[in-house]
């Protein structure tokens, strides 16, 4: 596409709704995937790491099956 100024552009022949949506739901994917890496690298990098979650799910588990 061949655009004569910047207006036409953003205006992506009418469908910047569209166009400009989808570059905004990618970036926020993208930003929500970095900062879920960011946080597990932290938490691996605890003492207890990612075993230490899974261990409390499981205690909590038990103990919730063991109050009947």
């Amino acid at each position: 596409m061949n655009w004569s100024n910047w207006a036409e552009f953003w205006a992506m022949g009418g469908h910047a709704r569209y166009v400009w949506g989808s570059f905004a739901m990618v970036a926020l994917v993208l930003a929500a995937e970095w900062a879920q890496l960011a946080w597990r690298r932290r938490l691996a990098r605890r003492p207890e790491g990612l075993r230490g979650i899974a261990l409390d799910k499981e205690v909590k588990a038990h103990e919730a099956a063991n109050e009947t």
